[in-house]
């Protein structure tokens, strides 16, 4: 092995080791944010509540438990991969059209969108979970019941929040609950990994249904926390790449892995002095490299993905920019530093672009939430997070991500578990944050 290459792949260990603690020591800092809630939304919450449909809405979901979770099971085993959620989308339209949806239709990027019409229609309120998983084509997704726990990849994240969807609906229709603003319930795909949030993306598009006013997404834990702030994130995927050749009879050729160890280890020693700057958070990380074809061969290829994300758009286009000068600087360095052949070349692919932002606390939609959960006995939990609520936010569009309900763990792992305890006070305030922001029909 070539002294260059020794120091190179020395340099890359040391660096992602540094990478690693520092994203640890960031993730700490990351803290809730604590916000009063107006007097004048508590009032309001508790006033809906009060309204005789809205007490009878509440019994039902709590009757309609052994439905709710008899979908919610159906609903896991039918497999969602990436790019790939159509069997259960296919499924999930006749679902919630039979929960009582006026009509239901599949969009052009496959997201599946039920109207119940309001009385004015002069608003558009969504209410949104999202139907794909992380889990590869082939992946067995069978419920396995462990006493009342259910383990099964994608039965948390976020096929439970489709199960709340449906509920939902029903209690609206069977209830005879009308609602002001014209209201979607909307099953999207595409939010995980490099689906790159194509589903929401589509919804505020050319082909979506038209302007939305509100935008509510069920993706997290137990009923509490509020994502009101989108964190922003640039991915890539980068591949530098050469003639390739013997790794002794063709001694000389540049290296695709040394140029991809320089790149990294110029990226994270610049991005270290940039995250410890003061200003918002921002983190980075390698997560995937690969290459080559054999030991005793000089690799043609040698690529890795990156990641990185802030709630500032300026703080991730500077972290970006660094990435960027590190990738040039590596390869004219490899270049200059070869004695035969080609050049490497390098291309650098835009695999996903998650825009950031965020929601006055104040807002009325945030302040709802709020109210809604403290109603509900808990407390409310201001945060930031990358999920299909980043579109709206970036937008200027009101929006937040509530809890799905009930207790879970173990999200993108073969071993995920769902907990029903008290499930349906989740979709108490799935219910409840809607109708707040869609107003009863008077």
């Amino acid at each position: 092995m070539r002294k260059s290459t020794r120091v190179v792949y020395a340099s890359l260990f040391f660096t992602l080791i540094m990478m690693m603690s520092n994203a640890e020591k960031l993730q700490a800092q990351d803290k809730p944010e604590s916000v009063p809630v107006a007097k004048k939304y508590t009032a309001e919450i508790k006033k809906l509540t009060g309204n005789p449909q809205v007490k009878k809405a509440f019994q039902l979901i709590v009757d309609l438990e052994p439905e709710t979770m008899s979908n919610h099971i159906l609903l896991t085993e039918i497999p969602a991969p990436p790019y790939k959620e159509a069997v259960r989308a296919k499924k999930f339209a006749e679902m919630i059209k039979e929960a009582g949806a006026d009509s239901v239709w599949t969009d052009t990027a496959g997201n599946v969108i039920a109207l119940r019409k309001g009385r004015t229609g002069k608003k558009r309120v969504i209410l949104e979970g999202h139907m794909d998983t992380v889990f590869p084509e082939g992946t067995d997704v069978k419920v396995v019941h462990k006493g009342d726990t259910l383990y099964a990849p994608g039965v948390g994240d976020d096929t439970r929040a489709l199960a709340v969807l449906l509920t939902v609906m029903k209690a609206i229709d069977k209830t005879g609950i009308r609602t002001d603003a014209d209201v979607l319930i909307v099953g999207t795909v595409g939010e995980e990994g490099q689906g790159d949030l194509r589903g929401v993306k589509n919804l505020f598009s050319a082909s979506g249904p038209g302007i939305i006013d509100s935008y509510i997404a069920i993706d997290g834990g137990a009923v509490g926390g509020i994502t009101h702030r989108g964190l922003g994130s640039h991915r890539y995927r980068i591949m530098f790449k050469g003639p390739g050749g013997h790794s002794s009879g063709a001694f000389g050729l540049a290296n695709p892995h040394n140029a991809l160890g320089r790149a990294i280890h110029y990226w994270a020693v610049e991005a270290d002095k940039f995250t410890k700057e003061k200003g918002v958070r921002v983190t980075y990380n390698v997560g995937v490299i690969g290459g080559g074809t054999s030991v005793n061969s000089i690799p043609f290829e040698s690529w890795m993905e990156v990641d990185m994300r802030s709630e500032s758009p300026e703080r991730l286009a500077g972290i970006d920019k660094l990435l960027q000068d590190a990738v040039q600087k590596a390869l004219l360095e490899e270049n200059q530093m070869k004695t035969l052949g080609k050049d490497l070349t390098v291309d650098m692919k835009l695999i996903g672009d998650r825009p950031s932002g965020g929601n006055d606390p104040n807002l009325p939609l945030v302040q709802r939430t709020m109210a809604t959960i403290q109603y509900l006995g808990a407390e409310p939990k201001l945060g930031v997070g990358s999920t299909n609520s980043n579109i709206p936010i970036s937008k200027g569009v009101p929006a937040v991500t509530i809890g799905r309900g009930g207790a879970g763990g173990n999200a993108h792992s073969l071993d995920e578990w769902y907990l029903n305890e008290k499930g349906y006070l989740g979709i108490h305030q799935a219910l409840l944050v809607l109708l707040a922001e869609a107003g009863i029909a008077k």
